[in-house]
């Protein structure tokens, strides 16, 4: 067994359902903290379930120099990694919580204990994303057997609330290094973006969610005496047509045009002969850096007012988009993709949100990278055993591009 698998089988066995980490954090601290990686973890959110996050960052020596290393010279040799002498930082991202199992009975082998069957690894979070983390990290071990001192800073950042609200997550990590001052360059969040073949995707984007819950005022009243009440719904029909068809914007070179949709209306006391007296609809924009959240509110609302309806309207932005064009990053790990499978990888902005939103704002250079996407969160959610030595490989590749060590041993 490899080591990257067997890390990958041990995280597996943690049931670190959202937000419990379940001590997977310290499988990952075990390895870093021998290596030189100061680790801190910070707790977030309520007590009766907290969130469980780690900030690792390499310091630039190993523990066993410090018996006889002079305190001033460790401190030089920790500060030649800092932002501020021009050696540039790369952090590997990503979360051990995982969502729930869904009915045990349907899963062939138990969730939480690894299992491997035709070449295919078995287990809750084995692509998202355990397997990922167990990559990262042994490609860190790897990278930095053969280059101790490398002219590039590393760091981890870790939580167990991806798959939850992300409120005491991966923002309050960042908050909390902007507040220290730590200068992030490029982070690879660890998702799962390969669609057929590891190394065929890469997400260099992600569009930005804002959702509204619209209230439309009606008057209730009986249904045999329609002049004696108002029908929201029916006031609402024409507005939603005109929502339906609206062009929000052309999208761009990267991301397809803002999508506007409908997840939910209710209207109704329950009785046939009752006009209700106010409609809610639950809707959600998906957008583009071609639009700004206040942009579409602004547009929603002039459709409304045209429509001369009463109603009262709460909005709720989930995230921004976030966009990183192709430079430094996305070709380190293009080219580590070519070279660990020989495919020229996709770039897409595709699917849900992520913990990269929050990245973004702290670090210019985002993407996210990992294995095939096609059982995620599904029963039975696994991972080709043949793909995980090409991922650490591909996250070791890219250490050795971005610290201008490639092709070296």
């Amino acid at each position: 067994m490899s080591r990257t698998l067997d890390l990958a089988e041990q995280l597996i066995s943690r049931a670190s359902l959202t937000p419990d980490d379940a001590g997977c954090q310290d499988l990952l601290v075990a390895p870093l903290r021998p290596l030189g990686f100061r680790c801190d973890t910070i707790v977030s959110g309520p007590a009766h379930c907290p969130v469980t996050n780690l900030w690792a960052k390499f310091e630039g020596f190993r523990p066993l120099v410090l018996a006889r290393t002079t305190q001033s010279a460790i401190e030089s040799i920790a500060n030649s990694n800092s932002a501020g002498n021009g050696v540039k930082t790369l952090v590997f991202a990503g979360h051990t919580d995982v969502v729930p199992t869904g009915p045990l009975a349907q899963w062939h082998s138990p969730p939480f204990t690894p299992s491997q069957r035709a070449g295919r690894l078995y287990g809750r979070g084995a692509a998202d994303m355990k397997t990922s983390l167990a990559a990262m990290v042994v490609a860190v071990e790897e990278f930095l057997a053969l280059h101790p001192q490398p002219a590039l800073s590393i760091a981890f950042l870790i939580t167990s609330d991806e798959e939850g609200p992300g409120i005491d997550g991966t923002a309050v990590v960042c908050r909390e290094l902007l507040a220290r001052g730590e200068v992030l360059d490029y982070c690879i969040v660890g998702e799962p973006t390969s669609v057929s073949h590891l190394g065929d995707t890469i997400k260099n984007g992600r569009r930005g969610t804002l959702s509204g819950t619209l209230t439309v005022k009606g008057v209730q009243g009986h249904i045999a005496y329609p002049h004696l009440a108002k029908n929201p719904i029916h006031l609402f029909a024409p507005a939603l047509a005109d929502l339906v068809a609206a062009k929000w914007d052309e999208g761009n070179a990267f991301f397809p045009a803002t999508s506007w949709q409908v997840s939910n209306v209710h209207a109704g006391t329950g009785a046939t002969n009752v006009i209700p007296g106010g409609l809610v609809v639950d809707f959600n924009f998906r957008f583009s850096t071609a639009s700004t959240p206040e942009s579409l509110q602004q547009r929603l609302i002039a459709i409304l007012s045209r429509h001369q309806l009463d109603y009262d309207l709460k909005w709720t932005l989930g995230g921004l988009p976030f966009l990183t064009t192709p430079g430094t990053l996305v070709e380190a790990v293009r080219g580590a993709i070519l070279q660990a499978t020989g495919l020229h990888a996709e770039l897409s902005t595709t699917g849900g949100t992520s913990d990269g939103r929050f990245i973004a704002k702290v670090c210019p250079q985002v993407i996210e990278f990992g294995p095939v996407n096609a059982t995620i969160h599904q029963i039975n959610e696994c991972v080709a055993v043949s793909s995980i030595e090409p991922l650490k490989n591909i996250y070791k590749g890219v250490l050795e591009r971005l610290a201008g060590l490639a092709g070296l041993a």
